[in-house]
Parts: structure tokens; sequence; C-alpha cells
């Protein structure tokens, strides 16, 4: 199993701690072993075959669809249980990467707009990893003049979040080939163009 670059570097200490932990109360290393598991897991890269057009940044929900500043937006939310690398919805130049302070509000509410995040601009398109309540690790792979193809991996969030695309201006409604509430997976097609 492919995971997520870091991964090793936060699951390693609850593993450690686990040792002690099951000498001094069983239950508690468990528990820790338990976490220590979820860590690695949570953080898993399996490969996924993209598709045609404006592709999905994220696995998860799709949680947002609306008109912003006369474009598109489309949001998936990560639960817990999906995977939470992060991939590229286009090909193209990336113009900025830019980390932008904030909250931590659930990433399924509304507020989570005003969330830590990270926007990754290209010519017409912009991916926003947005963190969560208990997510305040955003981890970018990309930066400024780097070129990407469709489905790449562009980096991850580590416990948590959402992931919108910000579609280009020639997207509309009526090119969405997903509904809010539909289930999607990293690379598969959110719309055609």
């Amino acid at each position: 199993m492919d995971l997520a670059p870091g991964t090793w570097r936060l699951a390693t200490p609850i593993f450690v701690l686990a040792i002690p932990a099951t000498l001094l109360f069983a239950p508690a290393g468990v528990v820790l072993l338990a976490l220590g598991i979820a860590s690695v897991w949570f953080h898993r890269d399996p490969e996924r075959p993209t598709g045609d057009g404006v592709v999905s940044p994220a696995e998860g929900t799709v949680s947002v669809i609306r008109e912003e500043d006369g474009r598109l937006r489309v949001g998936v939310f990560m639960s817990p249980l999906s995977v939470h690398v992060n991939r590229a919805p286009l090909g193209g130049p990336v113009e900025s990467v830019e980390h932008v302070p904030g909250a931590y509000k659930p990433a399924f509410s509304k507020d989570s707009d005003r969330n830590e995040r990270v926007r990754v601009e290209s010519d017409d398109w912009t991916l926003v990893l947005i963190a969560g309540w208990f997510a305040r690790r955003i981890h970018p792979y990309v930066e400024a003049g780097d070129d990407l193809t469709s489905g790449e991996r562009v980096g991850h969030i580590s416990y948590g979040s959402r992931a919108d695309v910000v579609m280009p201006p020639d997207v509309t409604r009526e090119d969405l080939v997903v509904e809010t509430g539909d289930s999607v997976r990293a690379g598969e097609t959110l719309a055609r163009r």
C-alpha cells in the first residue's frame, strides 16, 4: 500500500508510545496501537485512474455546488474513512500556491469557507484544500512554476477535510455530471468540457 509523504513521521510516535502503555495499562496500549493503525490507513495513497474533463480532487461526498464570482465551485467533503491525497482537477501550469490562515470549523459546515486553506491557482482553475476542525496540516506537493497533468497528486490533508474546485469560466452547471450528495473518488469526472 502506498502512503502519503510523512505518514511514518506521524504514526511512529503513536506506535512507540503503545509499547510502554501496553506494559503499564494494556487497554491504553491497545487504543494507541489502534490509533497508529488508523493513522497509517488514513494516509493511504492508492492509484486512481483519471477521467475526462474536470476531475475530482478528492475522494468523498460532493457537499458544495454553487456560483461564485461568475464561476462554478464544486466541493468534496472527505470523511475520516476517505483517502486524503488530493489531485489536480485539470492539467496546466501552477501560477501560485498560497497558504491562508483561518478558523477550524467542521469541513462539512458552511462556515468552513473561512477555515485554514491552501489555494493552488492555475491559469483557468483553482483548487482550494480546506482544513477541518481536527485537521491542522495541509501538505502541498506543488509550487509555482510546476506544470501539472490532470489527476496528478498535488498534496494531502492530514486528518480532514474538504477540497473545492473553482471551475474554468467555460464550465456551467449543465456540464456537471455530479450532484450534491454524490460519492466520488479522486480522478473521477466532475464536469465535461
